[in-house]
């Protein structure tokens, strides 16, 4: 029977689909390291003291790349190329969502709309990150590899998600509401379909790599479909509401070490 432990349980015991599942996960952290960084500096004069939670976003989202990196280390493999089409950063960027590239390596400050933006953006992504590390956690917390890893990013996931509904919710009451709505309906309608995608693509290469029956393969797509279609007929609003979270100031401290992987 197929379920996600035992769908992970293989990709974790085959090295190569191992070495593609952490280089995939190493490359979108990173990006998303180096997005965070570049949004800090260029953060407006009047959001500054916005700027060390953006850095210490960024700063999270470069130990998790670490992290991967360094599960790689501890088993003797190197990471490899990202297929394009399991890009999720990538392609959300070559998409429109959240702020553009050329806008990120340029030396203009940014307005309040586009802080706005990259906030919207960050509260649709991290609601998906947040639950696909939760799947992990409740299966693999205390899996002797991977129970550290899992346990720090998934911790790091929920406060980055708290951070957003937080600042988020700072803004609309400065009068930005409509335009987080329009951007976060947006950004959700947007990311569900590239999510859908991106995972197609991924079990795609995981099916070549493990040999995976035609009709695996076939069940497999059909599940991630199935997700789509809930998530297009409603299930996107879930990544649109904002609530006061429970943890206040999430970012508001240093990011943590990366744990060792002897």
């Amino acid at each position: 029977m197929l379920s996600a432990k035992s769908l992970f349980q293989e990709i974790l015991d085959n090295d190569e689909s191992f070495r593609l599942f952490c280089s995939i996960a190493a490359s979108g952290e990173s990006q998303g390291g180096w997005e965070n960084g570049r949004i800090a500096v260029l953060v407006p004069p009047t959001e500054r003291d916005l700027a060390p939670k953006i850095s210490r976003h960024g700063a999270d989202e470069d130990k998790h790349g670490r992290i991967f990196n360094a599960l790689l280390k501890k088993r003797a493999l190197q990471p490899v190329q990202v297929p394009a089409d399991t890009d999720y950063t990538m392609l959300l960027e070559r998409h429109g969502i959240g702020l553009a590239h050329e806008k990120l390596k340029g030396e203009v400050a940014l307005t309040v709309q586009d802080v706005v933006t990259y906030l919207a953006h960050s509260r649709v992504t991290e609601q998906r990150a947040s639950e696909q590390m939760d799947l992990l956690r409740r299966h693999f917390a205390d899996h002797p590899d991977l129970g550290r890893a899992v346990r720090m990013i998934s911790n790091d996931e929920d406060n980055h998600l708290a951070y957003c509904h937080e600042e988020l919710l700072r803004f609309a009451a400065a009068g930005h509401g409509r335009a987080i709505q329009r951007t976060l309906r947006e950004c959700a309608l947007a990311e569900i379909r590239i999510y859908r995608d991106v995972s197609l693509a991924v079990m795609a290469h995981m099916g070549r790599v493990l040999g995976w029956p035609r009709a695996k393969s076939a069940a497999l797509a059909a599940g991630i479909h199935a997700v789509y279609a809930y998530e297009r007929l409603g299930g996107w609003r879930r990544m649109v509401s904002l609530r006061m979270p429970e943890r206040r100031d999430a970012l508001g401290g240093p990011a943590s070490a990366a744990p060792e992987f002897a």
